[in-house]
């Protein structure tokens, strides 16, 4: 496949900073919400949807790697892949771009969400340096994520009973 963006970029090793970034988001918009239970099941659920809807993607949009791909090295679940050896094809859309945005719409609004969209962002850049993905996964991933975020506070606003307000 042609892809202009690859084609300027790298391809250079950016595990290390990707799941800096990635891990580093995560933490600070996890504990940011903490106290938010609506808020968390939320974001579960949304995670849930994001995750069935790009088993769905990669199912039925097979895409080779680029050829120069440089694996994606996660230093945490490295030990779990199968035979130690990290997935090449589970490309469309960005998991992990897509999880970021996820995270920038389950913030609170002010600095921390400003804060998860340019992880987002970084993440997004650092896998196409590394040639992890072809530029439409990552630019699939915002629309997914979003996609998925909208239907589980639909979800979420149907299943949960909120409580009434004032007397009984």
């Amino acid at each position: 496949m042609h892809d202009p963006v690859l084609n300027t970029l790298g391809p250079w090793q950016v595990s290390i900073p990707t799941f800096t970034v990635l891990y580093g988001c995560l933490l600070v918009v996890l504990v940011t919400i903490a106290r938010l239970p609506l808020r968390i099941l939320h974001g579960l659920c949304a995670y849930i949807l994001m995750m069935l809807l790009r088993m769905v993607a990669m199912a039925t949009i097979t895409l080779e790697p680029p050829s120069d791909i440089i694996p994606l090295i996660d230093p945490l679940t490295q030990a779990f892949y199968p035979g130690n050896a990290p997935f090449l094809k589970d490309l469309f859309f960005s998991g992990h771009t897509a999880t970021l945005v996820l995270m920038a719409l389950l913030a609170p609004k002010g600095a921390i969400r400003l804060f998860a969209w340019i992880c987002a962002a970084m993440v997004g850049t650092l896998v196409l340096v590394q040639h992890v993905h072809w530029t439409v996964d990552v630019l699939v991933a915002v629309p997914a994520a979003w996609l998925a975020w909208k239907s589980a506070g639909i979800l979420v606003r149907k299943w949960v009973p909120l409580p009434s307000v004032g007397g009984a």
